[in-house]
């Protein structure tokens, strides 16, 4: 029998119990409105707790329950197309209950215990179970949904049924009485076990030219993308879920402003999935917690949206979880170590601020999950909201020192009308050298080569453009025009990318590297003519190049790129020395 303790210290959403007995993360019941709450930190017979409600009103005296579990999730069919808070509450649930804005002390499952699915067992009496071994198969959205026996669960199969089931009804029971159904609970801090992790050899294809040609990222693979308001976080996360090759969508709007959060709830529902055409919601779990939301939940909604990113994952699918922002949970964390009255780190953040982040993004990877012949990953890809654009604050650096590919967004190139404004000289992907034989083998063979020289020639632009801003291109010896000349085919006809197109939204790798063929011919063709003698404006004023340009607005690119190519070469052919 749960002991009942009383409050004795109320600061903001942290409270302290007297008389409780309490093991560390204990998930609890606070006051007489039975708020949600954690236990953080145990000092003699005190007991810490934050709240993941607002603690307005509540006073010393009121009783405090500890339910003796840790904070979970409940995993299984229905979460897709699911919208949630930060503590798995499905807010249109939640809004049918009270209206608008949420009150205190509400719960809500966060599977729908009235539907009924169709499941069929895929085991039979006397068979012998692990962890993780698939019991049978459900029908969710656009997937199919595999029931799998809990970790740490095993023995033989006593009995199993297939036929229409509620998420609480038993499907089946093993030899022990262990009871099995089509959910399970697992506590949000807890990394589910897998048999074994792999490396990150596939990239994660997102059909966006600038991430899959020069910074690319790979499936399991952990990536940053930073950037100041305004510079195209959302639109470009909105295109890595739209069209990245993942099967499975998790994005947490984690502290968001509720204008940009609304934005995103409306538009996900109305985005259309490129591979099925149906809406992208049907493969998509959104986890929204506005920054006017309990901060304490906030804290939650990261761990709550990579244990259901990593359930996935032991099905055997691939999923990308979308995490925006890192920056809002590091601030909900740096709130809540304050009120603690912990030793502050740099800018008041917890001194415990880059473990936080290294064990979140540590939870990504590609594997082999217990009990699933197939292979499975969790590709993480968090949007940190630096206060000013500063790259140097702490959580901009800590979580750098996490993650292997570095998308930075530039207020510069968004104001230039430059989309995706990634800023190729200070971002940069560690994976390009394991990723090296994928893309030789299914892209092409100069594909390495041809990203390298790409790099080059942009560095050497940024260094030439200090020069030519104080005398001009004219002055430059001819060769250096030509880089200037290759630099902005590079700029415009590559990096730049029209999300809203209907044919350029998703470039395909062979496309992508099709075309950085076609702009490093002109290179060379121009350096031979340069050495041949010719006049470096006749160079510049051959007009077939800005053709490469149109291949991103046609699916029939190889023919374009054929004839542009020739007619490149031929004007070149014809220009005198």
């Amino acid at each position: 029998m749960a002991k009942e303790g009383k409050l004795f210290r109320i600061a903001g959403p942290v409270v302290v119990a007297k008389e409780i007995s309490a093991r560390m993360y204990d998930v609890v019941k606070v006051g007489h409105e039975q708020l949600m709450g954690e236990v953080i930190q145990i000092v003699g017979d005190k007991t810490v707790i934050q709240v993941y409600e607002d603690t307005t009103g509540i006073k010393p005296g009121e009783p405090v329950i500890n339910t003796g579990n840790p904070l979970s999730v409940e995993l299984g069919p229905g979460m897709l197309t699911s919208i949630y808070d930060g503590i798995q509450r499905p807010l249109p649930v939640l809004v049918n209950k009270m209206g608008d804005f949420i009150k205190r002390g509400v719960d809500a499952p966060g599977l729908n215990e009235e539907n009924k699915w169709d499941f069929k067992a895929n085991v039979k009496a006397g068979d012998k179970v692990n962890g993780g071994d698939v019991i049978g198969e459900v029908k969710e959205a656009s997937i199919t949904h595999k029931i799998m026996v809990p970790p740490k669960v095993s023995g033989k199969i006593k009995s199993i049924k297939s036929g229409k089931f509620t998420v609480n009804e038993v499907v089946g029971k093993l030899d022990n009485g262990h009871e099995l159904k089509l959910k399970q609970i697992w506590p949000v801090r807890a990394p589910r076990p897998v048999r074994k992790k792999l490396a990150p050899t596939i990239p994660l294809i997102t059909g966006q030219r600038i991430f899959d040609i020069l910074f690319p990222l790979a499936k399991g693979g952990v990536a940053a993308i930073p950037g100041p308001f305004g510079a195209g976080k959302t639109v470009s996360q909105q295109q890595l879920a739209k069209w990245c090759d993942a099967e499975i969508i998790v994005y947490i709007g984690c502290g968001e402003r509720g204008n940009e959060m609304t934005e995103v709830l409306t538009e996900f529902p109305e985005l259309q999935d490129p591979k099925t055409g149906k809406p992208l919601m049907d493969r998509t779990v959104l986890i929204a917690n506005t920054s006017n939301m309990p901060v304490a939940a906030r804290e939650a909604s990261i761990y709550t949206g990579i244990t259901i990113a990593e359930y996935y994952r032991d099905m055997g699918y691939n999923v990308a979880l979308m995490a925006d922002s890192t920056s809002r949970w590091a601030e909900a964390m740096r709130e809540i170590s304050s009120r603690l009255e912990e030793m502050p780190g740099e800018e008041g953040y917890p001194a415990y601020l880059a473990t936080k982040l290294a064990e979140f993004y540590e939870r990504a990877g590609r594997v082999n999950p217990l009990g699933v012949d197939e292979i499975g990953s969790v590709s993480v890809i968090g949007a940190v909201s630096p206060p000013g654009g500063d790259f140097s604050e702490p959580v901009t650096q800590n979580t750098l020192r996490v993650t292997k590919t570095f998308w930075a967004l530039d207020a510069k190139l968004a104001q230039r009308r430059h989309f995706p404004s990634i800023n190729w000289l200070t971002s940069y992907s560690l994976y390009l050298e394991t990723l090296r034989p994928w893309y030789k083998e299914n892209v092409s063979d100069t594909w390495a080569d041809n990203v390298s020289k790409m790099m080059v020639i942009l560095q050497e632009e940024e260094k030439l453009m200090e020069i030519v801003q104080l005398v001009g291109s004219d002055a430059l010896p001819d060769k250096q025009q030509v880089t200037l000349e290759v630099a902005r085919l590079i700029r415009e006809f590559i990096l730049q990318q029209n999300a809203f197109h209907e044919v350029d939204t998703f470039c395909e790798p062979k496309k992508s590297a099709a075309m950085v063929e076609s702009v490093l011919k002109f290179a060379d063709l121009a350096e031979e003519a340069l050495n041949k003698g010719v006049r470096i404006v006749q160079i510049l004023e051959i007009k077939s190049k800005n053709k490469i340009a149109d291949a991103k607005y046609t699916n029939d690119y190889i023919k374009h790129l054929e004839k542009v190519n020739k007619e490149v070469q031929d004007e070149f052919a014809k220009l005198k020395v």
